[in-house]
């Protein structure tokens, strides 16, 4: 046999392997149980990183309860967000019912979200005050959570994870934006959307809102 002929039984040699090789995998069983899933699909993928927050985070943060009415605003019906306080999800609709909320959206990345939440703070503690509700969005929990502790801001706050509940409620790409939801259930948006600087400010605003028809 020549050079050139053993050269070219070894090339066949190793093409026939690989193709075998190849065929194997392909019929080899596949286990489509969705590891245990009686529905038959694929295992729940793990929460993101993020959503891993440390309870001494949560009780360091200090917040309040989130609120938990009945009905709510029919577009916020079947949304699901995170309780900030306790790490439980919580319903948005029940979240704001009831009463007049204020609901806020920020980000830890935000300067003037960071900026206006004392004001918040500070307004909710006031005689009056209709209910404050923040809710984060486009930031790690943990860091919010580290971010309230430092502000010194404990009405209660959500983590909307998956943008749901921004966009039920149309917010703008901007931040901050806050709303004012009516005791009937009825979203308006508070108008120029500019952060507040002072407990008073966010009294004007509300009550301008609330007063509009």
């Amino acid at each position: 046999m020549s050079v050139r002929d053993f050269r070219k039984e070894i090339q066949w040699t190793v093409v026939v392997v690989v193709l075998a090789v190849l065929a194997a995998v392909a019929l080899w069983p596949r286990d489509d149980s969705g590891g245990g899933d009686p529905g038959g699909g694929s295992a729940a993928a793990p929460p993101p990183a993020e959503q891993q927050v440390d309870p001494q985070q949560r009780a360091a943060a200090n917040l309040r309860p989130c609120p938990a009415g009945q009905g709510g605003p029919a577009e916020l019906a079947g949304i699901a967000v995170t309780c900030m306080a306790d790490g439980e999800p919580v319903r948005a609709g029940s979240a704001v019912a009831g009463e007049p909320t204020l609901v806020n959206f920020w980000a830890t990345w935000c300067p003037p979200c960071r900026a206006e939440m004392p004001a918040l703070q500070a307004y909710s503690e006031q005689p009056g005050a209709i209910r404050v509700l923040g809710v984060q969005v486009e930031s790690p929990q943990a860091g919010g959570l580290d971010l309230l502790r430092e502000l010194g801001v404990h009405y209660p706050n959500v983590y909307d994870a998956d943008n749901r509940l921004r966009a039920a409620m149309r917010t703008p790409n901007t931040l901050p934006v806050s709303y004012v939801v009516t005791a009937d259930g009825e979203v308006r948006r508070i108008d120029p959307p500019v952060a507040f600087e002072s407990a008073q400010e966010v009294r004007e605003a509300v009550e301008r809102t609330l007063g509009e028809q």
